[in-house]
């Protein structure tokens, strides 16, 4: 070595020390700091570190600024290149299995992740399982529609009851010499043995658990510079273990989730590996001026040795903090850098993250970095040149890289408390905020699909939702980035109504796996700015010994949001009352239930975790793609197979109540018109009524967002991503400024959602009976505070009116510009519910009379289209105009592929499902991908209840 090169010329030991660790991460990049050493290397290192040592001892207040260190292979993706077979077809075990070279003549190939029946799907194994009735043709779908699978055995014919074997190779590079290398799974379906170059790495003794995440340190078994095999033989969940479950709004399939369900990958690391760090945010006061940050991460000693070192955090356009630690042995151990300690974590003037249309989604990012110190020396405080860095010793050393780990993170504070009557309210940074969201659900097979999860969120989005919830069904880290990115807030937690509540049946083990469980999801969700709460059960609250491990686990890995014992109103002993209720309704109740509930049931009152105005029967276009054409109408077994499950098998009580509101349906065509002016009215008032009573009632979550597979029911969009009469009677409800009637006392009330005063608005309010004459109109000036509700007036006696009459609402702004538009259709008398009847589910109704829409006299609509582009985009612009005398009643324009007539979707639609007054212009604008358009510009149809079809 020639160490003149860098010393020979300095007249100063500092910058000879510093010069010598230049060249030398300069010269020798593949030795310690990257793991791949030749004997020379090794030498050269060794007679370094002696000189370093001697220089340093006259040194030690130097502050080491290294250049560009080697950082270690931060991920090698194992996604590619896997073979699955079933155990009951191999005599081999796991050391045959998992050595290089082994021969997979006969096993499926696949990717990772995908569960054993994903897989098999996804290589057209079987008919398209969500056609028809095609899913029970799947063996092992034996056991009887409409029950829990999750509940029960496996049958012994089904070919999941064996084990399956999941097989890959890979390479690994000769710089993870020396390295500690960690194979991560995060996500195995549910018990697993793990095999790696013909050596046991894990027993399924120690992976079991859907929701758990796992790495193994593979250092000892791993070929370093060559081939590697890693074999993993996976068995199904039980109907006693924490596994997957869809509950009743779909089935689950026949392997019960069985596989590896998530990314499977490789990193590397020095002496010491830092996971999921993480900032959360704390303001002294509601000016948001100041922003009093902590600092969390997880550190893993991964040799047998104790460790010091120093944990650097640096954090974007903020200043750097650092502080050192001790691992002992194979230590796994958090770090956290607090406001008290580091005062310059109390940021001033941050930008903040808000929920979208409530400010922006400001995010930073953060990096940890772990440097082991070299021996008998101490650590740098300053480990990057031109970086500050703060540290709470004044000793500064050198040291080397072991590992380094980044994250996302947003500014911003949720807080939980209880409002006069009990009822949860959240704020955000300060400020409250209505919660209305929707319950989300992940493909039936688990099947990850991050194109399409954006566009649900998209529609999310367009939707005016600021919430989703996951029942167990935990997503994808690149979902949970989504929601940040997005602005959407994210209530988490676990499942209901099998293992997972079925506590009194529960062995030691599943205390343990539900503990590790919660560990695994709260490390890795806790960065996240979208995260609202967690919900430690669900229809029911943990017995006390289970609630106190969880509270313990979320506050050992610092959850920074609050937490509830269940999304039900029933108290436990360690947390008390929750705050918030699930009592349904799920199936149908008429528009008036929201708002005229006596305070017992599901109404708009207090924080509702999961409700529905029930069914929710996709569009023409989309039903002909799930359903055969004889089985399509009328509705038989195919329908309801496509429905829900136990007390949701069938939609009798959506087409009763629609065979007396509007009459019974002539044909399939009349039946999909009524039905989505149903949902389209019942969504509506759902979330309307919420908004109303705020902030006596403080959330409501529709039941669902969408779906797992082509279903009838519970669903704001389908599975197609097609929206129908629901979504845009929603979209409706959640305008941010918004003009709306009450079923209860006929008063006409304006909304403001917004954290900032809406001055000088006009309200013009207007009656019509069905000839389309207008009966009243007012117009009224409106001053609304922020995040408010204003009472404007009330509408007087109707009942020369008819049995059935329209009120139209326009609010517009101090220059006329139009905030909120609002059509309703509204019986003279309005539904009688038996509220001494009423379940769970639903209410039964003597439901209100509108059949004499039947006879709504007919108009004629013209339109006119025009198409711009915008970037990636295009938006297409429909000028409509009534050009008859009539009322132009739920108006629908939808745009089709030019080859097939298709329904092109995503499309976000501005509005739909519009009524157009006579002489009345609009003009709807749809917003698509060009990818999903083609070079060929769209179909377009218009039509509505009492307007003839005009497409072109």
């Amino acid at each position: 070595m020639q160490l003149e090169r860098f010393c020979g010329k300095s007249g100063s030991s500092d910058e000879t020390l510093r010069k010598g660790l230049r060249w030398f991460s300069a010269n020798n990049t593949g030795c310690h700091f990257c793991g791949h050493a030749n004997q020379r290397q090794s030498n050269a290192m060794k007679k370094l570190t002696t000189i370093l040592v001697f220089l340093a001892m006259g040194s030690l207040a130097w502050a080491f600024e290294p250049a560009a260190v080697p950082s270690p292979i931060s991920r090698i993706s194992l996604e590619k290149d896997w073979h699955i077979q079933s155990a009951c077809k191999l005599s081999d075990n796991g050391a045959a299995i998992s050595r290089v070279g082994y021969n997979v003549l006969g096993w499926m190939a696949t990717t990772v992740p995908h569960t054993v029946l994903g897989a098999q799907v996804d290589a057209k194994l079987f008919p398209d399982p969500f056609y028809g009735m095609n899913l029970r043709a799947i063996p092992g779908m034996t056991y009887p529609i409409g029950k829990l699978f999750a509940e029960m055995p496996m049958p012994e014919d089904s070919p999941y009851k064996c084990s399956w074997w999941y097989r890959s190779e890979f390479h690994l590079p000769a710089e993870l010499r020396d390295k500690n290398i960690w194979l991560h799974f995060d996500g195995i379906n549910y018990r697993a043995n793990v095999w790696v170059n013909g050596k046991q790495i894990a027993t399924s003794d120690q992976v079991a658990g859907a929701y758990r995440t796992y790495e193994f340190n593979i250092k000892d078994a791993a070929h370093v510079g060559g081939a590697n095999a890693v074999a993993v033989e996976v068995s199904a969940q039980t109907e006693t273990d924490l596994g997957i479950n869809f509950v009743d709004w779909n089935p689950l399939p026949a392997d019960k989730a069985m596989g590896l369900w998530r990314p499977v990958y490789i990193t590397s690391s020095g002496d010491v590996s830092v996971r999921y760090p993480a900032v959360s945010a704390h303001f002294p006061d509601g000016s948001l001026k100041t922003a009093e940050l902590t600092i969390t991460a997880e550190l893993k000693n991964g040799t047998d040795q104790q460790v010091s070192g120093a944990v650097d955090a640096l954090l974007e356009g903020i200043e750097g903090v650092h502080q050192e630690v001790t691992l002992a042995p194979g230590e796994y151990q958090s770090v956290v850098f607090t406001p008290e300690q580091f005062p310059q974590l109390r940021v001033q003037n941050p930008k903040l993250w808000w929920p979208y249309g409530l400010g922006p989604q400001n995010l930073y990012k953060i990096e940890l970095r772990f440097r082991s110190c070299m021996p008998s020396a101490a650590c740098t405080g300053n480990p990057i040149s031109g970086t500050q860095v703060s540290s709470q010793t004044s000793v500064k050393r050198a040291a080397i890289l072991s590992d380094t780990a980044t994250s996302h993170f947003g500014i911003r504070e949720i807080t939980a408390e209880k409002n006069p009557n009990g009822y949860e309210l959240f704020r955000i940074n300060h400020h409250t905020i209505l919660i209305r969201g929707g319950g989300w659900s992940y493909d039936m097979f688990l099947r990850a699909n991050q194109e399409r999860v954006e566009e649900e969120f998209r529609h999310v989005r367009n939707l005016g939702l600021n919430t989703i919830r996951l029942e167990g069904k935990l997503e994808t880290d690149e979902f949970f980035d989504l929601a940040d990115q997005y602005g959407i807030l994210v209530m988490a937690g676990w499942c209901c109504c099998d293992h997972w509540e079925h506590w009194d049946k529960w062995k030691p083990e599943d205390h343990e796996i539900s503990k590790a469980s919660l560990a695994s999801q709260t490390a890795r969700l806790r960065s996240h700015p979208s995260l609202l709460v967690w919900l430690n059960g669900s229809d029911n609250p943990p017995p006390a010994d289970v609630e106190s491990d969880y509270i313990a686990v979320l506050k050992q890995y610092r959850w920074p949001n609050p937490f509830l014992s269940s999304a039900s109103a029933k108290p436990t002993t360690v947390t008390g009352d929750s705050g918030v209720k699930m009592s349904g309704p799920y199936d149908y109740v008429p528009p008036s239930y929201w708002l005229r509930d006596p305070g017992k049931h599901g109404g708009a009152w207090g924080f509702n975790t999961e409700t529905s105005p029930g069914p929710a029967p996709p569009i023409l276009d989309s039903q002909r793609k799930f359903i055969p054409k004889m089985n399509l109408w009328p509705h038989d077994d195919v329908w309801n197979f496509h429905a829900g499950g136990g007390s949701f098998a069938q939609t009798n009580i959506f087409d009763n109540a629609m065979a007396a509101t509007y009459g019974p349906p002539t044909s399939l065509a009349d039946y999909e018109k009524k039905s989505q002016a149903m949902t389209y009215d019942g969504e509506r008032a759902m979330f309307e009524a919420f908004a109303r009573n705020k902030y006596n009632a403080t959330g409501v979550i529709q039941w669902m967002l969408n779906n797992a597979w082509p279903s009838v029911i519970w669903h704001l969009y389908d599975y197609y991503l097609v929206p129908g009469g629901g979504y845009f009677g929603a979209k409706k409800a959640n305008e941010l400024v918004h003009a709306q009637y009450s079923y209860d006392d006929r008063s006409v009330v304006v909304v403001n959602s917004l954290y900032e005063p809406q001055k000088s608005l006009k309200l013009r309010v207007r009656v019509l009976d069905l000839a389309s004459k207008v009966r009243l109109e007012r117009l009224e000036s409106v001053d609304l505070e922020p995040d408010s509700v204003a009472r404007v007036l009330t509408i007087p006696d109707t009942s020369d009116l008819g049995s059935t009459y329209f009120v139209r609402l326009d609010l517009t702004d101090s220059a006329g510009n139009l905030l909120s538009t609002n059509f309703y259709w509204l019986p003279q008398q309005l539904a009688e519910l038996d509220w001494e009847k009423a379940n769970w589910f639903t209410t039964p109704a003597k439901y209100a009379d509108m059949t004499a829409l039947a006879g709504l006299p007919s108009t004629n609509v013209e339109w006119k289209s025009e198409i711009e582009r915008r970037g990636e985009e295009e938006i297409v612009h429909i000028h409509m105009r009534n050009a008859g005398a009539k009322v132009a009643f739920l108006v629908r324009a939808d745009l089709k592929h030019v080859h097939n007539r298709e329904e092109i979707a995503p499309v976000l639609w501005d509005d739909n499902y519009i009524a157009l007054l006579p002489g009345e212009s609009r003009t709807l604008t749809a917003t698509l991908r060009m990818r999903d358009l083609g070079t060929a510009a769209p179909f377009i149809s218009v039509e509505g209840w009492n307007v003839k079809v005009n497409m072109r």
